[in-house]
């Protein structure tokens, strides 16, 4: 079996939309499959093989990333858990400043947006400029304690230059934080490299896995400056003492998690990034950005108007697109229309599509030709 076997798609059916929710493999189903019939039939009698899996994925998650080992990977049930953990762990004075850009999606906004009572300005700075990096780099002020970033706008498509940003954010002892639920799957990604305090992503896109499961990275002298607002029994460094009346956090990554992990979701995302990881994630990287390329030539010579940004090194597997002379009702009625043909994609200020590495070129050639066709 190929890696093509992997996504036996319906016939007819045009799936770009990874950056909404993106599609299983067929081993991810197998997986999930295998473990209800397993919880069925034996109950968990093999727990300590679960457990050997949750530690399989916690490497696999830490190669991704470039971090040291599992121990710097938390299991979060999504990336709007993973921001607030680090929302409201750190320690926040009155008139502390946060610098996002504008237009992000509202997980790296409203995680900051929720610390006004603590007297925490939001500074959204405009990205939309030839050097994105330049404004929000000129945002700060000697009150910014954080900046958080996505890695690839989730509208546009606008990819930043991490390496850049936190390498500013480090000379300045900025936290630097990382909604990487856009590329995380899709462009590789080390956390050394770009001086990232903090990585969330979920795991339900561009990872090819299940919803209700994502990755938190904290770096390791980061960790024990975030308050613990959830507590229970996985999260302490003695796990499975029960009868313990002294305890501490774990160290590790597991000190956020406080209860019972989600087995299934690990399961199956597990399975998910094994694929990834044979095809290799430098030829993942490779293939949606050849499919993106050849995505935004067929839009453009269809006659839409490309919103996303052309230059090498500002797009990953996003694509969105315009019909000029369209309002935004037409648009709205053009995305129902294509979704109809089986072309599935995403209104986000115009049509969003986004192949992953496996998507056929038949695929790419029937979205461009339909946006460009079909009547609203």
């Amino acid at each position: 079996m190929t890696w093509r076997d992997e996504f036996p798609l319906e016939k007819g059916l045009a799936y770009l939309n990874h950056a909404a929710v993106g599609v299983w493999p067929r081993r991810a189903a197998r997986a999930a499959c295998a473990f209800a019939e397993e919880n069925m039939r034996r109950g968990a009698a093999d727990y300590p093989r679960w457990m050997e899996v949750e530690r399989g994925l916690r490497q696999r998650l830490a190669t991704m990333i470039g971090a040291t080992g599992p121990d710097d990977v938390a299991l979060a049930s999504n990336t709007s858990d993973a921001l607030s953990i680090v929302a409201q762990g750190l320690d926040w004075q009155a008139g502390d400043e946060v610098v996002i850009p504008a237009g992000e999606f509202p997980s790296n906004r409203m995680a900051w947006e929720a610390l006004a009572d603590r007297g925490v300005r939001l500074h959204e700075t405009n990205v939309a400029r030839d050097d994105p990096e330049a404004a929000l780099m000129e945002a700060v002020s000697a009150r910014t304690r954080l900046m958080s970033v996505s890695s690839v706008q989730y509208a546009t498509g606008l990819r930043l230059n991490l390496e850049r940003l936190g390498r500013f954010c480090r000379e300045r002892d900025i936290v630097f934080c990382v909604d990487a639920i856009q590329s995380l799957g899709a462009m590789r990604l080390d956390v050394d490299a770009c001086h990232a305090d903090v990585v969330a992503a979920d795991a339900h896109k561009w990872m090819l896995g299940p919803e209700g499961i994502a990755l938190l990275f904290v770096r390791e002298d980061l960790r024990p400056r975030l308050k613990l607002l959830r507590h229970g029994w996985h999260m302490v460094e003695r796990m499975g003492d029960f009868e313990a009346r002294q305890w501490r956090p774990a160290a590790s990554g597991r000190r956020f998690e406080p209860g019972s992990p989600n087995m299934l979701g690990i399961h199956v995302l597990e399975a998910s990034l094994s694929l990834l990881q044979e095809v290799g994630l430098a030829n993942v990287e490779r293939m949606v950005l050849d499919r993106a390329r050849r995505l935004m030539g067929l839009l453009e010579s269809a006659g839409l108007e490309v919103l996303t940004p052309r230059t090498e090194g500002r797009f990953a597997g996003i694509v969105t697109a315009r019909r000029p002379g369209l309002d935004a009702e037409a648009h709205a009625a053009l995305y129902r229309r294509l979704m109809a043909e089986g072309v599935i994609c995403a209104l986000r200020g115009g049509i969003r599509f986004s192949p992953h590495f496996y998507t056929p070129d038949a695929a790419l050639s029937r979205a461009a030709a339909l946006a460009a066709e079909v009547r609203p």
